[in-house]
C-alpha cells in the first residue's frame, strides 16, 4: 500500500529552483554562493541548538529555531543550484 504524503515546503521550493539544472549564470551563482547568515544569527543559533541540547528550550524558541534550519536548507537548496551551474560554465 502506498502512503501519500503531502509535498513540504522544501519539496516545493526544490520544485521551483530545480537544483539540478545549471541554469544560473556565474556571476548569479557566485552571489548565491556568497549568501550566510550574519554573525549574530549565527551566535543565536548556536544559543538556542545548546539550549534544546540541555532541554531547555522554550516553545517560542523552538519556533525560531526551526525558521533558521528551515531558511538554512533553502539556502543550501539554492548554493546547491549554484555550485552545479559554476561547474557546468566551467565544463563547457
Amino acid at each position: 500500500m502506498t502512503t501519500l504524503t503531502a509535498p513540504d515546503e522544501f519539496d516545493l521550493f526544490s520544485r521551483v529552483v530545480r537544483p539540478e539544472q545549471p541554469t544560473l549564470s556565474a556571476d548569479a551563482a557566485r552571489s548565491l554562493l556568497s549568501l550566510t547568515f550574519s554573525e549574530e544569527d549565527v551566535a543565536r543559533m548556536n544559543e538556542l541548538s545548546a539550549k534544546a541540547r540541555a532541554g531547555h528550550l522554550a516553545p517560542i524558541e523552538q519556533q525560531e529555531l526551526d525558521s533558521y534550519e528551515r531558511v538554512g536548507h533553502m539556502i543550501g537548496i539554492l548554493q546547491s543550484k549554484a555550485r552545479i551551474s559554476l561547474r557546468q560554465s566551467a565544463d563547457a
